[in-house]
């Protein structure tokens, strides 16, 4: 929770122009890990929401030291535990000096993406350590097959995250009071699912092509992630999770369309980056529920009526 969180503050981070809030490019350890050269800065609200942005990051590498602490003290019969708890602790360090960079750089499209995929990469392996102590369910060896499916729209969900960050990127803002420049986002004026007259002119101009990735990512993804919803609802595998897939990709996909048919606001950006943030733990919570990542089990495969989503399964998640 704290972690997505996390990811809802930094939108609020870009939303504000506040992302150079504690100090302009290259104002090296002035602007991170300091804020204006400061431990504690003075009160403004650009510094105080990238603050309030680097205060939830640190609770969140505590939360997660805290928690390898207790898997490498009391919890030594789970290695896989540990494992994941030493991954997503190196993670958000990676996350912060990621940070860190970002502001160093002047809020470079590169580093702008790179930091939005790896904070959902902490919340994937969160939910991966999650699963460890048990609440997913485990699936039937007979399912295994539906994992590529659940990888494949994994990986283009978050790759067409990913692309999202770039465009947001190409936005030359986050300097307060400084000067606004949409960039990519744009780049086919107010036209969905066409583009400037075409369906995917790619080669018309770069801002263009960088809006035409990551909508190309979104269609594939689209298509991936149905597939996987209406294989786990065929199989009553995750309770409602496939109800909740599809609700939550149907807001994403029309948000996302909103964003360009009227002028970009504040609100949508959030709400855009939001159900972006959600949908990627609703879709990693079923390949880890596929992955078999709680305690292993033997015996004959259940039933029918066995097979609903049991309290505590990836199918809770959804509730």
């Amino acid at each position: 929770m704290a972690a997505f969180l996390l990811v809802i503050v930094g939108g609020v981070v870009r939303v504000v122009d506040a992302g150079q809030g504690c100090g302009p490019a290259g104002g090296g350890l002035r602007g991170w890990p300091l804020c204006d050269g400061r431990l504690i800065p003075n009160v403004d609200t650009h510094t105080l929401v990238e603050y309030t942005h680097r205060f939830l990051a640190t609770v969140v590498v505590i939360l997660l030291a805290a928690i390898l602490w207790q898997a490498l003290r009391r919890f030594r019969d789970r290695p896989a535990f540990a494992r994941w708890a030493i991954a997503g602790l190196l993670l958000v360090l990676a996350q912060a000096v990621l940070g860190g960079l970002t502001v160093e750089y002047g809020l470079s499209a590169g580093f702008v993406a790179a930091h939005l995929g790896t904070a959902m990469l902490l919340l994937g392996i969160l939910i991966a350590l999650l699963a460890t102590t048990g609440p997913l369910r485990e699936t039937l060896a007979a399912e295994r097959r539906l994992r590529p499916v659940a990888i494949v729209a994994s990986v283009l969900l978050l790759a067409t995250i990913v692309a999202g960050g770039v465009v947001a990127g190409t936005e030359k803002h986050g300097v307060p009071g400084g000067e606004r420049i949409w960039g990519a986002h744009f780049g086919c004026g107010h036209q969905f699912p066409g583009c400037n007259g075409s369906f995917l002119p790619f080669g018309s101009a770069d801002m263009t092509d960088i809006q035409l990735t990551h909508r190309s990512l979104m269609f594939l993804a689209v298509v991936a992630i149905v597939t996987l919803a209406l294989l786990l609802h065929r199989r009553r595998l995750t309770g409602r999770l496939p109800f909740a897939i599809g609700a939550v990709l149907t807001a994403q996909v029309l948000l996302g369309a909103i964003n360009v048919w009227a002028d970009e606001s504040g609100l949508l950006i959030l709400a855009h980056l939001t159900t972006g943030a959600l949908l990627w733990v609703l879709v990693a919570s079923a390949m880890v529920s596929l992955a078999n990542l709680g305690t292993t089990t033997t015996g004959d495969p259940p039933g029918p009526e066995q097979r609903g989503a049991a309290p505590g399964s990836a199918g809770a998640l959804a509730g």
